[in-house]
């Protein structure tokens, strides 16, 4: 069971077209950290980006071929990750594996009997603070699909931007496998919201969003700041 606190994000970076034993690089990763305990992971798909080869790549319409980037993404305790980090390096022969430090800040499914527990603030440090949800595209809150009512709130709290990512495959708490089908026919992909703003701003989200997310991940890191600017409507500061 992975609980709140300090915690280990492990991201590893391929391609769509790399292959371990025949079969393509990013599904085999995800079914062996599905096999093996991992509590989850997510698979996204980029629509342009180069590597280690400088080749571009970017997605056309009606082409099927293009080597587009593959980004695979697991929360873990930090003992977790490193007991696995042997068996990532042996199935991604070409690639980019990253580890960081991160927060777990709920961790929570359905069928899961919490004890009840006093509500304690996270104390938050640092120069700004990254805020990701993980739920899946079927969640829903007050008959609306939850990453948009995530959005929704965190736009009304006045957080500076959120970004909603959709999945091609995953797999969560339930330890279900879900992947895209057949010209991206799915059921149920997994769904990752982030969003950066000042610790004092996130600290408030994570408040609100507590209450929303019934069944799914919450995590947070510290982050840097390099560059953030947008045009301000007239008469607002």
């Amino acid at each position: 069971m992975l609980e709140t606190g300090p915690g280990k994000k492990l991201i590893v970076y391929v391609s769509e077209t790399d292959k371990y034993q025949g079969v393509p690089i990013y599904e085999a990763l995800l079914q062996w950290l599905h096999d093996h305990g991992v509590a989850g992971a997510t698979v996204t798909k980029a629509v342009a980006g180069y590597g280690a080869h400088g080749t571009y790549h970017v997605t056309r319409p009606l082409r099927l071929t293009e080597n587009l980037p593959i980004r695979i993404e697991v929360v873990e305790s930090a003992e977790k990750i490193r007991r696995i980090l042997p068996f990532v390096y042996d199935i991604v022969q070409e690639g980019l594996i990253e580890i960081l430090d991160t927060e777990i800040i709920k961790y929570t499914h359905k069928h899961e009997v919490e004890e009840p527990r006093t509500k304690e603030h996270v104390k938050l440090e640092g120069r700004a603070k990254m805020l990701r949800v993980y739920v899946d595209e079927d969640d829903k809150w007050e008959n609306e699909p939850l990453s948009e009512a995530i959005v929704k709130k965190l736009r009304m709290m006045d957080i500076a931007g959120a970004t909603v990512y959709r999945g091609i495959m995953g797999y969560g708490a339930q330890h279900r496998v879900h992947k895209s089908g057949f010209l991206g026919l799915s059921h149920n992909l997994p769904v990752m919201i982030s969003t950066i703003d000042t610790d004092e701003k996130i600290r408030r989200a994570i408040s609100a969003l507590d209450e929303m997310v019934d069944e799914g991940l919450i995590v947070l890191s510290d982050v840097e700041v390099i560059k953030y600017t947008h045009t301000s409507e007239p008469g607002r500061a």
